[in-house]
């Protein structure tokens, strides 16, 4: 799921190539048109909002930790505070 400003056929040719879908709305430029499962891309809003909540937390947003096992660890720890609200 992306939004419009990446609907790129590069892109779109990676993703095929994953044996995904690609839910990205149409550029209004673009000649060819992809449909687009619009119930599927309004779910969007879910994974939008979890970065937002992640992002509240200073930690998180500005990367204090330098390894990618305790950054991970922030973030396992963000979500449970998050869940637990």
């Amino acid at each position: 799921m992306a939004d419009t400003a990446y609907d790129s056929e590069k892109l779109r040719q990676v993703i095929t190539r994953k044996r995904a879908q690609a839910v990205i709305p149409n550029n209004p430029s673009r000649a060819l048109k992809y449909p687009v499962d619009k119930h599927l891309y309004a779910q969007r809003h879910l994974i939008e909002g979890c970065f937002s909540g992640l992002k509240q937390f200073r930690r998180v947003a500005t990367r204090f930790e330098k390894t990618t096992k305790h950054y991970l660890a922030i973030i396992t720890l963000a979500a449970t505070v998050i869940c637990l609200r």
